[in-house]
């Protein structure tokens, strides 16, 4: 195998592909809030901050459990 060719997976191996998501649009309004907010108002800052808390706690316990649902390999 050259250096340039990418490694291939035995075939039948599963690839896991997350699924979609809503996080990132969640994640970006609530940035545009808190953003705005700081023209406007603090509370708008604040509704924006515990968005942007919220969305980010939430996405990341999607991961740790889609990651903690995948097969454990032991060829490594």
């Amino acid at each position: 195998m050259s250096p340039l060719e990418r490694p291939v997976p035995p075939a039948g191996e599963e690839l896991h592909i997350p699924g979609g998501s809503i996080q990132p649009f969640l994640l970006a309004v609530f940035i545009t809030v808190a953003l705005v907010g700081v023209t406007q108002a603090w509370w708008i800052v604040a509704a924006g901050g515990v968005g942007i808390f919220f969305v980010i706690l939430a996405w990341v316990r999607g991961a740790r459990r889609e990651l903690s649902e995948l097969p454990l390999h032991d060829d490594h």
